[in-house]
């Protein structure tokens, strides 16, 4: 199990506001974790609760799992830690005018013992990659999201809709908040890649899959990045790729 992570300022934007995290966990390399923030708010602002919340997930996790957790066990640990941050989100939000408003969104993913324990919020995404197949764990939390499911717009609508960016759901943005969960299987040779939208809008999830399944893995977070670049790159994009 190996695992890495970029993140890129993008070609037009003036900071970095994603936080990208990426660790084992335990003395003897059974587990890792990743986790990719992308933060919203006025200047310095998505930045800030990007970073604390990338911050406090981090101390839960690191301090909080054990070895031969249970799965109920792990997936607790993963929501806590998000709602922990969401309230440290939020209250200073609340308490910092220049800070009214920030938010970001949160993807992480535990991987132990053949499996990947998944939890989102907002519109930063997790894939599985396997054979030559990517399939799509998470959903976006997003008002685009929720006009495909009420069969409202098309696929091929949504890629250019006014919505398209705006959330439904972020870390920070309300008092209490209720992230997705997942868990799915993982077998040798699988590839785990979470990613925020600098990436997956400005690209093609067949063309994502062929960077990643051609390509040795310590490669393919500079790919991406230069493939998001390559294809206007007017956002920060941050990856996180682990292979199984």
């Amino acid at each position: 199990m190996k695992f890495y992570s970029k993140t890129d300022i993008g070609l037009i934007r003036n900071e970095n506001q994603d936080r990208v995290w990426a660790s084992y966990l335990g003395e003897n390399e059974e587990a890792a974790v990743l986790v990719v923030c992308d933060g919203m708010g006025g200047e310095n602002a998505g930045s800030c609760a990007s970073q604390m919340t990338l911050d406090a997930m981090r101390d839960r996790i690191m301090n909080g799992f054990r070895l031969n957790g249970s799965r109920n066990f792990i997936r607790n640990l993963l929501i806590t830690s998000v709602t922990a941050a969401n309230s440290l989100v939020f209250d200073r939000a609340r308490s910092e005018p220049d800070k009214k408003g920030m938010g970001t969104t949160c993807v992480a993913a535990v991987v132990y013992a053949e499996r990947a324990y998944i939890i989102n919020v907002g519109d930063s995404r997790c894939y599985r990659i396997f054979g030559e197949s990517m399939q799509q764990v998470t959903k976006d939390h997003t008002e685009v999201r929720r006009l495909l499911d009420l069969g409202r717009i098309t696929e091929e609508e949504s890629k250019t809709h006014q919505y398209r960016n705006r959330l439904t759901r972020a870390v920070g943005a309300t008092r209490d908040i209720t992230p997705d969960y997942f868990e799915i299987d993982l077998e040798e040779g699988n590839s785990l890649l979470l990613c925020s939208d600098g990436l997956h809008s400005y690209g093609d999830d067949a063309e994502i899959a062929g960077i990643i399944v051609n390509n040795p893995a310590s490669k393919c977070c500079d790919m991406l990045i230069d493939y998001a670049l390559a294809n206007g790159g007017r956002d920060n994009a941050t990856v996180a790729l682990l292979r199984y």
